[in-house]
């Protein structure tokens, strides 16, 4: 089970849920993989506090060219859509940054004067928190190459392991890679306008993968109906609702767990993963 725990717009809870639903599986006697994708800003190690036991830098590839074989043709420059390789009077400027590792530019070039070597966009770091296992992707400042980093904290899934993963804010192409393949997505919201608008972009984009879904409110009372009235609307299943209570806001602020301030919140979580089971099981159907 790969169950992604998203979201349109950051600051709706995702990872709160995340966490929470990890711990109560794992302290039910599931074997439990916590994979922190939102590899820009992670934030689940504040709160299962994991004792960290590896870490590796992630590369990608990018050109390198032989300005003595380069003919100075610009055909690489023409290629890419990026900018990340241009030719200005015969000579070509490289500008690795903004670099997509498609190898386009290796592959065009007619004098092979185009190779690739390997650039550092991260590290990947990886442990255990009270027996669950725990991943997280740390991008450096400057790199773009989120996805890549992404995939390589999803080489720690266990097909026949309780997979968390906490997937980046947004609809853009980090989303896209932390959430494929996945079984179910869980789409944390807010009963605001902008939580609305941001779950319509977010319920498209899984649509488009068709990936089974569902929503979770959090602060479900701070404001209006629309988010309810949208899910009845589109027919899609609200999960969980989680309140705005002060108590949960002291304990996230302290960077502990909601389960261990709230014990009660424990079975909700695990009643949530009943019925995200349940509902994979009907559409495998």
């Amino acid at each position: 089970m790969k169950i992604a725990v998203a979201s349109g717009k950051g600051g709706t809870g995702k990872t709160t849920i995340a966490t929470n639903l990890a711990v109560s599986l794992s302290r039910s006697g599931h074997n439990v993989r916590y994979l922190d994708c939102d590899a820009e800003e992670p934030n689940g190690h504040i709160f299962l506090k994991p004792d960290i036991t590896e870490s590796e830098d992630v590369t990608v590839g990018v050109p390198e060219v032989d300005q003595e074989a380069c003919s100075g043709c610009g055909r690489c420059g023409e290629l890419c859509q990026y900018g990340a390789i241009t030719c200005v009077k015969g000579k070509v400027l490289l500008f690795e940054q903004l670099c997509h590792s498609c190898g386009g530019c290796m592959a065009i070039c007619p004098e092979g004067a185009i190779s690739e070597k390997q650039r550092k966009i991260g590290a990947a770091e990886s442990g255990h928190s009270n027996g669950m296992y725990f991943a997280h992707g740390l991008l450096d400042t400057g790199a773009i190459q989120t996805p890549a980093l992404i995939k390589h904290v999803k080489r720690g899934i266990v097909e026949d392991e309780k997979n968390i993963l906490d997937v980046p804010p947004g609809t853009s192409c980090p989303v896209i890679e932390a959430i494929r393949d996945a079984d179910y997505v869980l789409l944390a919201t807010e009963p605001t306008p902008f939580g609305l608008n941001d779950l319509v972009l977010a319920v498209e984009m899984v649509r488009r993968l068709r990936i089974p879904f569902g929503v979770a409110i959090n602060r479900c009372d701070i404001g209006d109906e629309e988010v309810l009235r949208y899910c009845r609307e589109e027919d899609i299943k609200v999960l969980i609702q989680i309140p705005n209570d002060r108590k949960i806001a002291e304990t996230y602020s302290r960077g502990e767990m909601i389960v261990d301030a709230l014990p009660e919140y424990e079975k909700k979580f695990l009643q949530l993963y009943d019925k995200i089971k349940n509902m994979v099981k009907t559409d495998e159907k």
